[in-house]
């Protein structure tokens, strides 16, 4: 007998589950079933279950209780400092606290999407309008800059807004380790000390919250041999995963074993060497785990399936304990349970059963279309490929398995397996957060959508902003459901991206986002700044090609990251080869906990650029001041760009020539075609007749040949009806059709697979 139980600690992201639990769950099904281990498996995801548990009546009545003689406090520190907007603040929340606790539940329900009994249209009306609602500042911002009067459909943003202005007062003056979205991020993300996650673990959050959460949760099972596998997947879970296993450790019973995995587990702590963590959890399992725990079962099911006498001191694939006071190191090469996690990864389809999606809040903080894809629906996470094809770039980790151990899925079965889960649990949104889709797998997928005879899926993820990208699959997949792509383009000149190794060009990349543009796909840009020798003319250009796609309609929103060096990287493991001369890594302290960071000298020179590029990109993504030169918004002196003001416009250029030169290509050979456009009928003109059909919104003609003119609108008719993902060979098109047709097809429903 063996019980599982899959615990996602706080915080993540808020909308939708974080997808290892629903991995981890059908692969220990499948699993169960595969070696006739009895016993149940449960996920739990809990960063949605705290977020209730503060923000509802009991909740914010234990916090102003606790903390508004503290923040009288801070309030009178600040007026004395001569800062009176803070001390306004705060005074105003404790004297709005009864407001907070009345409205909160209208408040939650309205970001989740409204019940009825509590927020029916009449309460949201009353809460946006009312004088005697509860404000904070964000919201006050908010309805200042809104330009018109607030109505009821401004409700979920201000909604939003009041969670994050609650938030604001936790953090000051109850738990100054909490945010909202990811738990003491900032604490984690560097920690150089065990000691200060131990200190973490005193948060009033944690204890007042989080343990009475993790109690109700696990009573309901049999604390009996039972496994726990506690995800990690961020920086800002790492406190509260400690927590979780401490508590399991003093309230379960001496067979509980405890798992810690995840992306910072996989990242961060690759050669932890701190025996202490062991403490808290018996075991780390890296990168899927699949492998991992497939040995551990097959070692365990000799002794009745006792985990932790089967950890008798012998390494284990990808996994590392602790034995006799010493650390055991994981073997990093077992072909058998390599081959068998490849196949669980080809096949799986993860398992959101259990979740109550009801549950997950829909912050929207931002009227920017592509940032309210993120939190602003209930999507279920998947993978198209695990890994990279790529893998090549210099500031990825592409030493560890989740970059360069590119597996791809089945994606028959899995666009099967998803639209069961989705039928279940009633969300048809899908994010796949692969590192990137690869294009071939998205057009199957786009390809399976269309053909679906029940509700279709809609899905974004992201990608490799490449050539393979074209007008043609742009059309294809938003066709097929896709609604959005996000891509690095990271440092957005010619000599950036060669100095990154993104096998990428400024070319390629401005006419993928010009291809989805048009295709009505929204576009998301990851920058890079502070690449160790980038220079202030690389960086400056790069900034103004970012301007000029957004002035230019071909992005819709982006995101400026800081280089960061790591251990795993290219660019680390070249200077390790003796290149790179200039780069000077400083040496870790001794003991250093979280490990996968690296400083090197000169990294804080680049800090002074954030502030600036942010700026500038929060008013562009809104569609403001787009012609100012962006040197300007640097306070200290920034060179000039060097790149055309036109410079885009001119990649733009080429792009419509390409894409028109590949319309009029005729086929010659196997290529294959799908017809897109609305049903196809012939209608009496002048001269003839013309064939009519709608396409992207518009009502389409071409001339045709009375002839054959019924037998060329039956054949796409046809086409689309019986068998979409085959498509249609060019030739037979052509052939029936003529070349001129063709032609005046192309671009307008009849589209090119690749």
């Amino acid at each position: 007998m063996l019980n599982t139980i899959i615990i996602q600690p706080p915080l993540v992201q808020l909308n939708t589950p974080y997808p290892s639990g629903a991995y981890l769950k059908a692969f220990f099904k499948k699993v169960y079933e595969q070696k006739n281990i009895e016993g149940s498996v449960e996920w739990f995801d809990l960063s949605t279950e705290l977020f209730h548990s503060i923000f509802c009546k009991k909740g914010l009545e234990h916090i102003f209780h606790t903390s508004s003689g503290r923040a009288l406090k801070l309030a009178d520190n600040f007026e004395n400092q001569g800062d009176e907007d803070s001390a306004f603040q705060l005074r105003r929340y404790v004297s709005q606290s009864d407001l907070w606790i009345r409205w909160i539940d209208v408040i939650v329900s309205v970001v989740c999407g409204g019940d009825l009994k509590i927020s029916g249209r009449e309460f949201t009306h009353e809460f946006v309008r009312s004088a005697h609602s509860p404000r904070g500042n964000r919201m006050e911002r908010f309805l200042s800059e809104l330009g018109r009067d607030v109505g009821v459909d401004d409700s979920q943003i201000l909604a939003s807004l009041a969670l994050a202005d609650l938030s604001d007062f936790i953090t000051m003056c109850y738990d100054s380790n909490f945010a909202l979205i990811r738990y003491a991020e900032h604490l984690a993300t560097s920690t150089s000390r065990f000691e200060d996650v131990l200190n973490g673990l005193n948060s009033p959050v944690l204890k007042d919250f989080y343990a009475p959460l993790l109690q109700k949760t696990l009573e309901q099972f049999s604390k009996e041999n039972t496994l726990y596998c506690v995800s990690v997947p961020f920086p800002g879970c790492f406190e509260a995963a400690v927590f979780t296993g401490q508590f399991i450790k003093h309230n379960c019973t001496l067979q509980s074993t405890v798992a810690f995995g995840g992306g910072y587990i996989n990242t961060e702590l690759r050669t932890v060497q701190e025996k202490r963590l062991f403490d808290y959890c018996d075991f780390l399992s890296y990168d899927k785990g699949y492998g991992s725990y497939l040995e551990l079962f097959d070692k365990a099911g000799d002794i009745n399936f006792d985990l932790k006498k089967a950890l008798n001191g012998k390494p284990f694939y990808n996994l590392k304990y602790i034995f006799d006071n010493k650390i055991v190191e994981p073997l990093t090469d077992c072909p058998d349970y390599q081959k068998a996690e490849k196949q669980f990864i080809r096949t799986i389809v993860p398992d959101f059963s259990g979740i109550d999606f009801s549950r997950f809040p829909r912050l929207a903080d931002d009227n920017n279309a592509m940032h309210r894809i993120w939190n602003d629906g209930a999507w279920l996470k998947a993978y198209m490929a695990y890994g990279c094809y790529w893998h090549r770039c210099a500031f990825c980790d592409t030493s560890l398995d989740y970059v360069k151990g590119f597996c791809g899925t089945d994606v028959s079965s899995l666009y099967k397996g998803l639209h069961e889960q989705a039928e279940r649990a009633g969300v048809y949104g899908i994010h796949f957060v692969d590192e990137a889709c690869p294009p071939i797998s998205m057009q199957k997928f786009a390809l399976l959508n269309a053909e679906c005879e029940k509700v279709p899926l809609t899905w974004w993820g992201n990608i490799r902003f490449e050539k393979t990208f074209t007008r043609d699959l742009a059309d294809l997949l938003s066709y097929g459901g896709l609604t959005a792509v996000s891509g690095g383009i990271e440092i957005a000149t010619g000599s950036g991206l060669d100095s990154v190794n993104k096998g990428t060009d400024i070319e390629s990349i401005v006419a993928a986002c010009c291809a989805f543009k048009e295709a009505g796909v929204l576009v998301h840009s990851y920058m890079i700044f502070g690449f160790w020798n980038q220079s202030d003319q690389d960086l400056i250009n790069s900034m103004e090609t970012l301007r000029q796609m957004f002035a230019n309609g071909i992005l819709d929103s982006a995101f400026w990251h800081r280089f960061t060096l790591t251990q795993h990287s290219t660019v680390y493991k070249e200077w390790l080869e003796g290149k790179h001369p200039d780069l000077k890594p400083i040496a870790k302290p001794e003991g250093q906990f979280a490990e996968n960071d690296i400083h090197y000298q000169g990294e804080g020179k680049s800090e002074k650029y954030s502030a600036p590029l942010n700026t500038a990109l929060e008013l562009w993504m809104h569609g403001q001041k787009l012609n100012k030169n962006v040197e300007t918004y640097f306070l200290f002196k920034m060179p000039s760009p060097s790149i055309p003001k036109n410079y885009v416009e001119q990649l733009i250029s080429k792009y419509e020539k390409k894409r028109d030169l590949a319309f009029n290509k005729i086929p010659q050979g196997e290529e294959r075609f799908v017809w897109l456009g609305g049903k196809v009928f012939v209608l009496k003109a002048a001269n003839g007749v013309q064939l009519c059909w709608s396409y992207m919104g518009e009502l389409l003609y071409a001339d045709a040949d009375k002839k054959n003119a019924q037998q060329i609108a039956d054949l796409f008719n046809n086409a689309r009806a019986q068998d979409f993902s085959k498509g249609l060979l060019g030739t037979t098109i052509v052939k029936v059709s003529g070349t001129k047709l063709f032609k005046d097809l192309r671009g307008k429903g009849l589209c090119a697979l690749i």
